[in-house]
């Protein structure tokens, strides 16, 4: 479990975000390549405006907010961090509220087809094996620093 959760594995995290307002070409370019958050730039992410909410979103409850005179949408974002609220600042920070937020896939994992609430167990061997491959959990190497 550790190797899923832990942000120095940097494995993707992949999530449905209902956000407020309609996403520019602009925005979405920005989360793409980074976004300067009060503890420092983001790493690049994937983002892609979704056409509607997707058939298997359960209803919230309670329901988000309506207002009839703001619309709207919903962005698939990736991400390789695992900062504390991550996501929703990164969405604020380009103009773009978080109103509703789903984690739909952990690495090869999806998690989309599972009701809230709802657990299933990874079996050694089984369809969803072998867990993802931590990426290098060291320090990071610090550019322009010359070794001795």
């Amino acid at each position: 479990a550790q190797r899923l959760t832990d942000p120095r594995f940097k494995v993707e995290k992949t999530y449905l975000v209902q956000v407020e307002g309609e996403p520019t070409d602009a925005q979405l370019a920005q989360l793409r390549k980074s976004v300067l958050l009060n503890d420092g730039p983001t790493l690049p992410a994937q983002a892609t405006l979704l056409d509607g909410a997707p058939q298997w979103l359960w209803p919230r409850d309670p329901p988000v907010r309506f207002r009839k005179s703001v619309p709207d949408a919903y962005v698939e974002l990736t991400i390789r961090e695992g900062r504390n609220r991550q996501v929703r600042r990164m969405t604020a920070a380009v103009g773009l509220p978080t109103l509703r937020l789903i984690r739909v896939r952990i690495g090869h994992i999806a998690l989309d087809d599972l009701k809230p609430g709802q657990i299933r167990n990874i079996e050694e061997g089984g369809p969803e094996w072998p867990l993802p491959e931590p990426r290098d959990p060291g320090r990071a190497k610090r550019k322009g620093r010359a070794s001795k």
